[in-house]
């Protein structure tokens, strides 16, 4: 396929704001798609190259941009930036100055799909010595032989900021429009229900070949038989966590065949999240009795991957930190008896001394930590605590109850203190026991309790209350800074108030305060502005006086008062007097609270129903 076919979609999605038109575009675009191409096109339309899971990533600074742009227009750096600094969007500078080019284009050609996806992804092999010519080389290669308007894509796509509003939910619905095409006719008004053919049994759906022509005998019957598609669309991406697989089994193996996607031993799967409970007696409602209350320990969620002598950690955002974590891979080969599992767990850091447990800051420096490593680790130990189990000699365990995963835990697990353990837990159906086990998880220093439903599955991604979290204080949240601005005399070389975002029902970064209060200005009283500005300079997208935007790579823990609705953040919140309290290194952007929590907290505080 030609670039500008896929570009010519990129416009159309960005002419239009509505849900349903963005599916429509890109299902139409997947219909016409061969299937070789077509899971590139929707990582592609997702703004990635590489699926989640994938540890390759284009790192490209805007920096390097820049240099690609004056190679591939002749046009000097300085002029570019100048432009830059006047839009903020460097994919409008690249249409702008491709399109008054002074470079011979007589070695340009057409450029395709593959040949733009594929120079995008040899930037993330390219390391070392020299690495900065060669990547603004590939990148000027592409812009050469670019139109303007391709030109603006390609820069938007290599720094992962497509600015489309196209959501893993859009992608998600149009996959099954375009592979299921007699679902779109419940989206158009033009549906005639006289014309369908009838399906009596709704699990007739299992017998459904992407080629069919579904057809249903009633409204009711298509959307209940369209809503089981999407879960199970939902269950293969949760497996995969990459979409052109997604595509490709949709497409070539039906409803039956996402449904029965598994998990793959060494690509992480989104963990299960939890929902925040009022109090014991709203735990309970929420989960029912008896129930499993567990230690809620502060420390960060590791997925650990083992087949035979080969082990992996993952972090909930994907990161493979394995090489960080000698200690934690020697205590799972000591202490783990099964060839073939993947096993759920925080990982908590203690006190070497006194073998208490410390916060979860003291020890989150490790994540990133790519030198001396094994010193480190004698300095900030962890322990493993072994909630749950997600794969099992060969197969996924997670539609089995709860109490079943963690028996087999228990066989496989050989525990010791301050090593690996099985995660402190209760069962009762008793208020009062409940109670006594949460106060004494609060004295040992821990966040508070999980409180889980005995026979629930593990759901991948999802707070479906099958497990509840009771703290003591108002639920934090985790968002994304996307902003920053200078500061004034003494803090003029420093980025002060920082712009932070949670996500909508897309996927998408919306605004909702700024924070400045809880970061510190001398080192050693903790996170100072210094060293945010050291990790966030190469992230600037564009300035406009003191006004920086940033692209999003950075989530860090805010408290604040209250919730207050607010037109001036694009969430439609605020947050009043918001407090930054720790970096959040084992978490990614993806991981952000959404609108949904922030809507439910804004409910919740003051009696507000």
């Amino acid at each position: 396929m030609d670039y500008s076919s896929l570009v010519d979609v990129y416009e159309n999605l960005s002419k239009t704001s509505k849900r349903l038109e963005k599916t429509a575009i890109i299902a139409q675009l997947l219909r016409e798609t061969k299937t070789e191409e077509a899971g590139r096109i929707t990582l592609l339309l997702n703004g990635r190259i590489f699926p989640e899971w994938s540890e390759e990533k284009i790192g490209v600074a805007s920096k390097y941009v820049l240099k690609a742009i004056a190679v591939a227009s002749g046009i000097p750096q300085e002029k570019i930036e100048e432009e830059w600094k006047k839009t903020g969007d460097l994919g409008l500078v690249a249409e702008k100055m491709i399109a008054k080019k002074k470079q011979s284009t007589l070695f340009s050609h057409t450029l395709t799909v593959t040949k733009v996806f594929t120079n995008l992804q040899k930037l993330a092999q390219i390391t070392g010595e020299g690495s900065v010519e060669q990547k603004v080389k590939l990148i000027a290669e592409l812009l050469t032989s670019a139109k303007p308007v391709e030109a603006k894509y390609i820069v938007r796509t290599a720094l992962e900021e497509m600015r489309m509003g196209v959501g893993t939910g859009i992608i998600r619905d149009a996959i099954a429009w375009s592979c299921f095409p007699r679902f779109m006719q419940l989206f158009d008004e033009k549906y005639d229900e006289k014309a369908c053919k009838k399906i009596e049994n709704i699990h007739d759906i299992d017998s459904i070949s992407p080629k069919d022509s579904i057809s249903f005998i009633t409204d009711a019957q298509a959307r209940e038989a369209y809503n089981q598609l999407i879960i199970a669309l939902d269950h293969a991406y949760n497996m995969t966590n990459d979409f052109s697989v997604v595509m490709e089994t949709a497409r070539n193996k039906g409803y039956k065949g996402l449904r029965e996607t598994d998990i793959e031993l060494f690509k992480p799967v989104q963990v299960m999240l939890y929902q925040k409970a009022k109090d014991i007696r709203d735990a309970f409602a929420a989960v029912g009795k008896p129930a499993a209350f567990e230690y809620k320990y502060d420390g960060f969620r590791i997925e650990c991957h083992i087949k035979k002598d080969t082990i992996k950690l993952y972090t909930r955002n994907f990161e493979d930190v394995t090489k960080q974590f000698p200690d934690v891979v020697d205590a799972v080969k000591k202490h783990v008896d099964c060839d073939s599992c993947i096993f759920d767990s925080e990982v908590v850091g203690f006190n070497p001394k006194t073998t208490q447990y410390v916060a979860f800051q003291q020890i989150s420096q490790r994540i990133k930590r790519k030198y001396d490593i094994e010193e480190i680790a004698k300095k900030l130990p962890v322990e493993i605590n072994v909630f749950d189990l997600l794969y099992y000699k060969g197969k996924s365990v997670i539609d089995k109850p709860f109490h079943e995963r963690r028996a087999l835990l228990s066989k496989i697990i050989n525990p010791k203190e301050r090593v690996i353990v099985l995660s402190r837990i209760m069962i009762t159906d008793k208020e009062d026991e409940a109670n006594k086990f949460y106060n004494e998880s609060l004295d040992k220093g821990n966040e508070g309790i999980m409180v889980k439903n005995l026979e629930a599955v593990y759901k991948p991604g999802s707070r479906v209350g099958f497990g509840v979290k009771v703290k003591p204080v108002m639920e934090s949240l985790d968002l994304a800074i996307v902003g920053a601005e200078w500061g004034e005399g003494k803090r003029a070389k420093w980025m002060t108030s920082f712009i932070v975002a949670c996500r909508d029902e897309e996927g998408t970064l919306v605004t909702i305060g700024k924070v400045g209060t809880g970061i510190k200005e001398l080192e050693g009283e903790g996170v100072t502005f210094e060293q945010l500005t050291e990790m966030l300079k190469d992230t600037i997208l564009s300035e406009k006086g003191k006004e920086i935007t940033l692209k999003p790579t950075i989530v860090i823990e805010v408290h604040y008062e209250e919730i207050q609705k607010s037109p001036t953040y694009s969430s439609g919140y605020a947050l009043r007097f918001p407090r930054f309290i720790r970096l959040r290194e084992d978490r990614g952007v993806h991981d952000c609270s959404t609108g949904e929590q922030v809507e439910e907290l804004y409910k919740e505080q003051r009696g507000r129903n």
